[in-house]
């Protein structure tokens, strides 16, 4: 059975490295699903592009609950993401690669929880901790195995875009301890918690945010620095794959626990 998941955020498109590759459609009550499927290194691992094949999907337009719950379908237990991100200060410089570990929400109109009142109940999931400690050491030890400086905590400002963020907007998501800055964390993390999967963002530092350094922002130049350092995160992010482990430690999956939760 498949345990781990990627989904593969702006650079990300296609399951690189996979062998054996096959496409199914997985489907959800929150709509259909494409899922790629391979192997590497002897392991089954899933692949969702989440802003689609041709970069054709907005972050504030993905259908982020079909996406988790189509994993958790699968049987996924641990999905490693990617995501192109900005930064708030000048020690997170562009092409670093940064393991998110708080977030700070300033999403809007997006479906943010599958417990919506109902049949689905009402279900208060705990965040304290949102992204995977077990899963972030491993993506650690995989950078220490492949000379990848990797930093293992930062604050990950989600806002709802697609625009880019004012220079006031930036100023105030630092002053509130925010250090990245990106557009899809949120609620993927939420959703992938409340069903009790462990999940971690490898965020790659594509430029400083709005106002922390002269000059306007393009997404041409993200699209260019992720092209520089896609075979690097693509290395890291399968090279943790041996480091994960089934037994696990941390608390992602109590929310099961919890009456009403999602088996």
């Amino acid at each position: 059975m498949v345990k781990t998941a990627i989904i593969g955020g702006t650079g990300v498109y296609d399951p690189c490295l996979l062998e054996d590759v096959r496409e199914i459609v997985e489907t959800t009550p929150y709509g259909s699903v494409k899922v790629s499927l391979g192997k590497y290194a002897g392991m089954e691992v899933a692949f969702i592009p989440r802003h689609g094949l041709e970069h054709s999907i907005p972050p504030h337009l993905i259908n982020y609950r079909a996406n988790i719950k189509a994993l958790q379908q699968l049987g996924i237990k641990n999905i490693l993401a990617t995501a192109a991100v900005g930064s708030l200060h000048f020690e997170f410089k562009p092409g670093q690669f940064v393991l998110a570990d708080q977030f700070l929400d300033f999403t809007k109109n997006r479906g943010s929880t599958f417990y919506e009142g109902g049949e689905a109940g009402v279900v208060h999931c705990d965040m304290t901790v949102p992204y995977c400690p077990e899963l972030r050491e491993a993506l650690v030890k995989a950078g220490r195995e492949l000379e990848i400086q990797v930093q293992n905590g930062g604050t990950y400002v989600c806002t709802e875009g697609p625009r880019f963020e004012t220079a006031a907007e930036i100023m105030m998501f630092k002053q509130l301890g925010g250090q990245l800055v990106g557009m899809t964390s949120v609620p993927e993390v939420c959703l992938a918690r409340e069903l009790g999967i462990c999940y971690a963002t490898v965020a790659i530092v594509t430029n400083f945010a709005a106002g922390i350094t002269t000059g306007i922002l393009t997404h041409s130049e993200v699209l260019e620095l992720m092209k520089r350092n896609i075979e690097l995160a693509r290395s890291l992010m399968m090279s943790s794959l041996k480091y994960i482990t089934e037994e696990k430690r941390c608390n992602c999956r109590k929310i099961l626990d919890e009456p009403g939760a999602m088996k």
